[in-house]
């Protein structure tokens, strides 16, 4: 049975641009809507979700655990989900952790009771060995974990590579004295593990040791990045550079500098961390990591409904590619 990934193939065109003909949506040329209609018709191509549902009682929804929507990375994925999940004749239901460990379980709950098909993870706040309880009930897959769990589907980006690239970046600008910033902790383990990883190896193979007081743990929004520009502006040994590990945090820093007068980069340089739409419109614009939001929802979605589809089809795990988008803020 043909899907919306063969359809993609034969038109030439992304899942997206499949997605919004199917769906009859604008922003679309004529002349790539009418290569998705041919694509579909040589297929035989028809979205219908009772075609679908080969499990016997099925909800034909995925439920998304997503730990903050008002958080723009988790805003793009679960948007790039949804529209790849109804292509597909699937409804997507939005689960809000809050960081919540308990609230975590309820959602998973709902694939206990039946009341979602599959479960895709953007983020995991229990002990896998608690989540892994509840595969029997139906699929799980981890999309933007890093864990290398054997056995689940897991799609993510090279976090490790990610924060190794911007960090070589800012040293081949120059700099030696490299703040970092991250949302997690500075430690062997946790979510934040891999980019603290690629972090500490950048600095070693250019010879410099960390300055811990130039660590910053605990760090998302805009405000706590204008915060976190203050505090480095009193500090009397400062870092040159400060590697955000978000485009929110960097954002809040640059808006700080015009406001006392601090000339990015030449003051200091900022990096940010996704590529969110603001980094290009920030001013100075705004050097970051692109990460492939858009491909790793489809790809996420395309594997959980594989999984629906045939239970005993492969477990793998997908990494996709970084990009060092190159601003003014270096």
């Amino acid at each position: 049975m043909a899907t919306i990934m063969d359809v993609a193939r034969l038109s030439g065109l992304s899942k997206t641009t499949v997605s919004r003909v199917i769906n009859n949506q604008a922003y679309v040329s004529e002349e790539k809507r009418a290569l998705v209609l041919k694509a579909m018709k040589e297929l035989d191509y028809h979205p219908n979700p009772a075609a679908r549902r080969l499990r016997g009682q099925s909800t034909a929804i995925i439920g998304v655990v997503v730990p903050k929507m008002k958080i723009p990375f988790f805003a793009y994925l679960v948007d790039a989900i949804e529209q790849a999940a109804h292509a597909e004749g699937y409804k997507v239901m939005i689960c809000q952790s809050d960081g919540d460990r308990a609230k975590e379980l309820a959602f998973l709950n709902l694939l206990k009771t039946k009341q979602v098909d599959g479960v895709i993870m953007t983020a995991m706040e229990n002990e896998w060995k608690t989540v892994q309880s509840f595969t029997k009930h139906g699929p799980v897959v981890l999309c933007n974990e890093y864990m290398n769990e054997p056995s689940v589907p897991v799609i993510k980006m090279n976090q490790f590579e990610g924060a190794y690239l911007g960090v070589k970046h800012l040293l081949e600008k120059g700099h030696r004295k490299i703040g970092y910033c991250t949302g997690g902790l500075f430690a062997e383990e946790g979510k934040d593990k891999d980019r603290n990883r690629g972090y500490q190896k950048a600095m070693a193979e250019a010879g410099l040791s960390i300055n811990p007081t130039w660590i910053f743990v605990d760090r998302h929004t805009i405000e706590d990045g204008k915060q976190l520009l203050k505090y480095i502006l009193e500090m009397e040994d400062r870092p040159t550079a400060v590697f955000t590990g978000s485009d929110e945090v960097a954002a809040g820093m640059i808006a700080q500098a015009e406001q006392q007068g601090v000339n990015i980069p030449a003051d200091v340089a900022i990096m940010g961390f996704d590529d969110e739409p603001l980094a290009a419109f920030l001013r100075p614009t705004l050097t970051t990591v692109r990460q492939p939001v858009e491909q790793m929802g489809e790809k996420a979605t395309e594997v959980m409904i594989n999984r629906l589809h045939d239970d005993q089809s492969d477990i793998q795990h997908y990494e996709l590619p970084v990009e060092i988008i190159v601003r003014q803020s270096t």
